[in-house]
């Protein structure tokens, strides 16, 4: 009798059956199933082949590659793999974890950032690790900040605040005690008190009323209170301020070397108070020129760990807003003791150079001085002595821009990049409503003060740290690292789309000499700005670091901030390492300083953010009366929503959203930084000229919304 043979299965062996489970779940980490689930989804119908399956799944639990939970659901057994980093949110509520222990962020979904907001320090679970790298929010480990803006929505029995940052996508319970007399619709801070583990909202506490939405003062404290920037100093700050006495003593100038008979002179914007630098000028037997380059000594004045430089290492940097200055120092320090006031004698920190009539250096020194500063000049008059050739110290005045012109033409020829762009001003009137624009862009005055500045930057550095027994000195350097040859090479492709020739390159020195010709050849051209901006974009950013990598842009090896301890606390802290030096003393432990450059980049960077914020306030609130009006502008960005309008007579921003322009369906087209109509093959693109029209301008949001008109011929 012959064996019946026997019933083959569609799926093969049960080692080939093992492998087809685990490839379903390896496909996707994430995936939970049943054992039903898994036969569905292996198209698996009779029952041998399904008890096949659930043997495999039976082996493969037992050697600890999937998991079977109480549920009977079966996953990938995923090492657990925790993640430590900051959250950089999104406007969907989602993130990214950035973190020095991965080289590419983790994407964090709205759902998984637990009771996490941008900026806060978290600990990551990794729950998938396929072409996008995923996790979730297990801990919150240091808060980016306890205090949020928004706005109130009171009602009889209970109050919410409505955050006005938009990556935030949950609001603030406020118990009706914790209100504060906060009305509804009113701008207000929220202290963040808790956050139960089953509540969806945190609780909070209303700790200030900032006033009605869209008023000046109120939107301006809410960028302040946005970026934890305090605009007031503590009471005990301020008396201890007090305390320091306006005079000189004769005893300590008797210590210094003493310049105040030296013609000294200061160039500043007309309406600065802090003046923390001066020039001085003679000329000695020799013919050649001594340039002294003063600083306003604020290290005398602030002891390590006293009570004025504890609250400016928090601060660590002077803060310039549309409407005001929020100072690093309280302003007995700097608009009185420090700065370096016409006819006034005062405490200085100088560089002093020797110079021939080629601007070349033969011979320097370093430390403290006292000066006395014989006129104050603005910009504007300093400038109308360089052009017209007369006015009051016209010798001092001419000599100090001939030498500077020799500075900066030298230092272009060594590859430092030259980008000129137009600062954007606002004219305000007494209630600080916007008025006017206009624009600000550097002279020849301006380079003279600049130039002399790096200078002072450079020599100093160079002689704390240059040399073999020097380069391992701990010292403060403002570095800038070389640009990525990658992000450049695709910046190249760009640039020569829109008919520009611009070299090749793959290393620093190549690629500045590349970008200095470009800038060269686009002067005046629609597209200048456009090629500017994102050439700037492929920069390293500058920051603050104990290990000298050189400053890119400005072709230094050896750079640092000396020229403003008034305003920023890394040049508090060189002066203090500089004079630490010249006493002879051994180099202290680099980790204290490496922890304030951090810290110090990180506040720049805020500081920044801040000045962007109040810019795009005052920009919206001065066109705010123009709605209805049409403008030509110039496409400043595109994106996959829009493209960004900046209107031609005033420089502020907004977007014409793809969705509404009529005679064409636009897409986004990243990798030629364009938007393209489906029907027409239309491009529109960086720097083409366009007419707009103003819809809307939303002060709350700092954003102006405009409908496309038509595509203006160039010029």
């Amino acid at each position: 009798m012959s064996r019946k043979k026997k019933r083959k299965t569609t799926t093969g062996s049960n080692a080939g059956l093992k492998d087809k489970v685990l490839h379903l779940f390896k496909k996707d980490p994430k995936l939970a199933l049943n054992h039903k689930q898994v036969c569905s989804r292996l198209k698996i119908t009779n029952a041998i082949a399904k008890g096949q399956a659930m043997a495999a799944l039976t082996e493969l639990t037992s050697q600890g590659i999937i998991n079977h939970d109480s549920r009977g659901k079966f996953r990938m057994d995923l090492p657990t793999s925790y993640i430590t980093g900051k959250l950089d949110g999104t406007t969907r509520g989602s993130a990214y974890l950035v973190s020095p222990d991965m080289e590419d962020d983790v994407f964090i979904h709205q759902k998984n950032m637990g009771h996490a907001f941008p900026g806060d320090k978290v600990k990551v679970n990794i729950t998938s690790s396929g072409k996008k790298m995923e996790g979730e929010v297990v801990e919150v480990i240091e808060r980016a900040k306890k205090h949020f803006v928004g706005v109130l929505d009171v009602s009889s029995k209970y109050a919410f605040l409505i955050t006005d940052d938009q990556k935030i996508k949950v609001d603030f319970f406020i118990p009706l005690d914790k209100l504060n007399g906060g009305k509804k619709g009113q701008k207000a801070v929220v202290k963040m008190l808790d956050w139960p583990a089953e509540a969806k909202s945190p609780y909070g506490e209303i700790v200030e009323i900032l006033g009605n939405p869209g008023e000046n003062d109120a939107e301006i404290h809410a960028i302040l209170w946005e970026f934890d920037l305090p605009y007031e100093f503590p009471a005990h700050v301020e008396d201890y301020a007090a305390s320091i006495p306006m005079e000189l003593d004769e005893k300590e100038i008797a210590k210094r070397r003493d310049m105040r008979n030296v013609t000294t002179l200061t160039i500043d914007p007309f309406d600065a108070k802090d003046f923390d630098d001066a020039l001085s000028i003679q000329q000695l037997d020799n013919g050649n020129w001594e340039i002294g380059i003063h600083i306003a000594d604020v290290t005398h004045y602030v002891q390590p760990g006293d009570i004025i430089d504890k609250e400016a290492v928090k601060r660590a940097t002077s803060v310039y807003l549309v409407d005001r200055v929020v100072p690093m120092l309280p302003e007995k320090l700097s608009n009185g003791v420090c700065s370096l006031r016409p006819n006034e004698d005062k405490y200085t920190f100088s560089a002093v150079f020797q110079m021939d009539d080629n601007a070349d250096i033969v011979g320097s020194w370093f430390g403290r001085t006292a000066i006395h500063s014989d006129r104050r000049f603005t910009y504007e008059e300093a400038q109308e002595i360089i052009e017209g050739g007369e006015g009051d110290f016209k010798e001092e005045i001419l000599t100090f821009d001939r030498l500077a012109k020799q500075l900066r033409e030298r230092r272009y020829k060594k590859g430092a990049i030259n980008f000129g762009k137009k600062e954007v001003k606002f004219e305000l009137d007494e209630d600080a409503k916007p008025i006017g624009v206009y624009f600000k862009e550097g002279k020849d005055s301006n380079h003279l003060i600049e130039e002399f500045m790096l200078l002072a930057n450079k020599k100093v550095t160079e002689f704390v740290s240059k040399g073999r027994d020097k380069k391992d000195r701990t010292f403060v350097f403002r570095v800038h690292d070389n640009p990525d040859p990658d992000k450049f090479q695709v910046f190249s492709q760009f640039v020569r789309k829109l008919g520009f020739g611009v070299k090749s390159a793959d290393n620093g020195a190549k690629i500045s000499r590349a970008l200095n010709t470009l800038m060269t050849d686009i002067k005046g051209t629609k597209e200048q700005e456009m090629i500017e901006t994102l050439a700037i974009r492929t920069m390293a950013k500058a920051i603050y670091d104990v290990e000298n990598v050189g400053h890119y842009g400005l072709a230094f090896d050896h750079y640092s901030h000396f020229t403003s301890p008034i305003r920023r606390y890394p040049d508090v802290m060189v002066h203090r390492l500089l004079q630490h030096y010249l006493d002879g003393k051994k180099s202290p432990s680099k980790d204290f300083y490496a922890e304030l450059c951090e810290h110090s980049s990180a506040r720049e960077k805020l500081a920044a953010d801040a000045e962007r914020a109040s810019i795009k306030f005052k920009q919206v609130e001065f066109m705010a009366d123009r709605v209805g009006e049409e403008f030509d502008a110039v496409i400043s960005g595109v994106s996959a929503y829009g493209i960004y309008a900046e209107v031609e007579e005033t420089r502020c921003e907004g977007m014409v959203r793809l969705s509404e322009i009529d005679h064409d369906h636009f897409v986004h087209d990243d990798e030629n930084y364009c938007v393209v109509g489906t029907r027409t093959g239309e491009k529109l693109t960086f720097g083409d000229r366009i007419r707009v029209k103003l819809k809307h301008a939303d002060l709350l949001k700092k954003q102006l919304d405009f409908s496309f008109v038509e595509r203006l011929e160039d010029e």
